[in-house]
Order: C-alpha cells, then structure tokens, then sequence
C-alpha cells in the first residue's frame, strides 16, 4: 500500500459523513459500486488547505449491462435520497456512459472512471467488508501533490482535449485551492 493510500484511507475514516455516503451505497447492493470524483477530491483538497468546501453532489457509480436505463438511476438516486435525504446524489450505470461521451462501451466500473477527464478526479472509494477500497486507474499522487492533469482520453492533441480545458475554465479550482498546479 502506498503512502497515499494510507493518508487517503485516513481521511476517509476520518469522516463520518463520507463513511455514511459509503454504507448508504453499500445498502442498494448494487455490481461494481463505487462513490467517486469530486465527493473525493473535494475532501482531500480541503485537508491539504486546511478548509471545508461545501458539498455540491455526491456520484455514485455502478456496472449493470442487464439494465441501462435512465429510469434505474433515477430510482437509486431517490433511495439514496431516503437514506440520506439531504443530500444531491447522482447515480451513473456505467453500462450506458459510454454512449453520452463517444466511447468505446464500458466493461465495468473502472472503465468508466478511467474516462474521467482529470486525473484527481478519477478515484474512487467503496466499503470492502470492513475495510475501505480505493479505484485510482492513475494513482493519488496528483490528487495529494494538487497537480490537475488530463487522463489519456483527454491529451493535447485529442479532440476530447477541448472537454478538459472547458471543465478547467469553468470549475474554477484554483480559486477555493489556491495551491493547484492545472496543467493545460
């Protein structure tokens, strides 16, 4: 396990709100769930500026090909909602993602996060029994090192480029995490 690992499994068990988030999702039982990007990136840059950024959403994903359909994710999103009812989730079946970005389809989870567009983004955490399990297709030292990168899909050079550049133009970090290093 590497150091960042550990420094994020600590930030996670530190949090008794992202913990809930975590055991809500548990509760549905659903393939290859996962709560990722900025619930998680959001929380990790706030602890390395010593801040408490407001949460905007929480995204939940999850692999099902028997059953693609919006009306599912919609369904989840209000039994989250009972769950834990004040909160904004947004639930992605990564069976049908593909087709709202252009790619190749997913075959599972972890496709999908690999599609992220930035590399901080792309990390995801789940509850594994006991213990908390981390998806990072591009590991956590750019999360930890606040250096915002384009994932492969996403290179100078490839048409998805222009869908990098706008999320960094209109998400604004480096105005809440001064210390962000966005690489262009």
């Amino acid at each position: 396990m590497s150091n960042y690992e550990k420094q994020l499994l600590e930030i996670i068990n530190q949090d008794e709100f992202i913990i809930e988030v975590i055991e809500a999702v548990e509760q549905l039982q659903l393939n290859d769930a996962w709560v990722c990007a900025g619930l998680i990136r959001n929380k990790v840059w706030d602890v390395l500026h010593n801040t408490d950024t407001e949460i905007n959403d929480i995204d939940v994903i999850y692999f099902d090909d028997s059953d693609a359909t919006w009306e599912t994710e919609k369904q989840l999103e209000r039994k989250l909602m009972e769950i834990l009812p004040t909160q904004l989730w947004s639930v992605k079946n990564q069976a049908r993602m593909h087709l709202k970005s252009g790619f190749s389809p997913f075959k599972s989870s972890y496709d999908g996060v690999a599609s992220f567009p930035e590399t901080p983004t792309a990390v995801a955490i789940r509850k594994n029994g006991m213990n908390i399990e981390i998806m990072a297709p591009y590991g956590l030292q750019d999360l930890f090192e606040m250096r915002v990168r384009p994932t492969p899909l996403y290179f100078k050079g490839i048409a998805r480029h222009s869908v990098y550049i706008d999320r960094m133009k209109n998400k604004n970090w480096q105005i809440t995490w001064e210390h962000l290093s966005i690489e262009y």
